[in-house]
């Protein structure tokens, strides 16, 4: 991997992440991979110029941004970077963004707006395209297929590592579990996880039935049975945790005994302490490199993604890293 080089914004939450894949690589793979920071001017007036000090001719660049970003200034930071790395005579640009913002948006949920996911897919595949992204837990999987054929698209499971951590933390009953997903969409996702954890998790879940010109909901329907059971709650962000409340009252009330939750993308916009009162355990990855107070559990998720790097790399198979 001598071309290699890993690059993070030095000032940001994503230069620890970057540390980490740096290390994991070093001691798994007796690989040292040099890791070099991105310097940014800031001008007045809110606009702001990166810049990387070190020669990147014919090197196979890993670019690893940061999620807690704004979603504006992140997507303006790709398309800069873009253009710096594709202008620097780089070999490879691959873009590792541990959690793809602005794909929640992913279809045309009512007339008028955009499709803000294929946007940003097209933004880094025209005209010129880079040569990878590497994320992780897509809102929905089908958001590869906005990429163009020339720009691989790498989606990551974080389930494996959830797991392993689950198993390891001793006040967790995985016995008499069920699988939930908080909406339709995210069955998949739930079957998913059931099918890693190799126990036949049974999968329930919460069907809203909603207005489509408002989108209020006119009704929810639980499918399912949690009666004297233990639920998982599995999603792929937390942002407000509403949608997690939502389902753990409706999960008590079906019979529940205890809720567990994790969102792999924990944005957590309106505070932890109110998903004390419903869940005996939360937890969420790395991918937005936050501190939490006590409370929430953090799920490291750094080798997975040095893993697929050094595997897109060698040639190995990613995929194999979630059988």
């Amino acid at each position: 991997m001598d071309k290699v080089v890993l690059l993070a914004d030095s000032k940001s939450n994503a230069w620890g992440f970057a540390e980490k894949i740096k290390d994991y690589i070093g001691q798994e793979h007796s690989v040292n991979v040099p890791l070099d920071g991105i310097l940014t001017k800031e001008f007045r007036n809110g606009e702001f110029k990166p810049y990387v000090p070190d020669n990147m001719r014919r090197k196979r660049v890993y670019f690893i941004q940061d999620s807690t970003k704004d979603p504006c200034r992140w997507w303006i930071e790709l398309q800069l970077m873009k253009d710096l790395l594709l202008s620097s005579s780089t070999e490879e640009q691959t873009f590792v963004l541990p959690d793809l913002l602005w794909d929640r948006q992913d279809r045309k949920d009512k007339s008028h707006v955009p499709i803000s996911a294929r946007a940003l897919a097209n933004s880094l595949s025209f005209p010129h395209p880079i040569s990878r992204v590497i994320s992780m837990d897509l809102h929905a999987a089908q958001i590869q297929g906005f990429y163009d054929a020339s720009l691989p698209y790498d989606n990551l499971y974080s389930f494996p590592a959830v797991i392993s951590f689950l198993k390891d933390i001793k006040n967790i009953d995985l016995e008499n579990l069920v699988v939930v997903s908080p909406d339709a969409g995210g069955v998949r996702r739930a079957k998913a996880f059931a099918k890693r954890a190799k126990s036949r998790y049974p999968i329930a879940f919460i069907y809203k039935d909603k207005d489509e010109d408002t989108g209020e909901i006119l009704a929810t329907t639980f499918v399912g049975d949690v009666k004297d059971k233990r639920a998982i709650i599995i999603d792929d962000k937390i942002d407000s945790g509403n949608t997690q409340i939502e389902a753990a009252e409706l999960l008590k009330e079906n019979g529940a005994l205890e809720l567990y939750a994790y969102g792999t993308h924990g944005l957590f916009t309106e505070g932890i302490e109110k998903f004390r009162k419903y869940f005996q355990f939360i937890a969420t990855s790395n991918t937005h490199n936050r501190i939490f107070k006590e409370g929430i559990s953090i799920v490291d998720v750094s080798p997975v993604f040095a893993e697929a790097i050094y595997r897109a790399h060698t040639g190995e198979s990613i995929s194999d890293l979630f059988k």
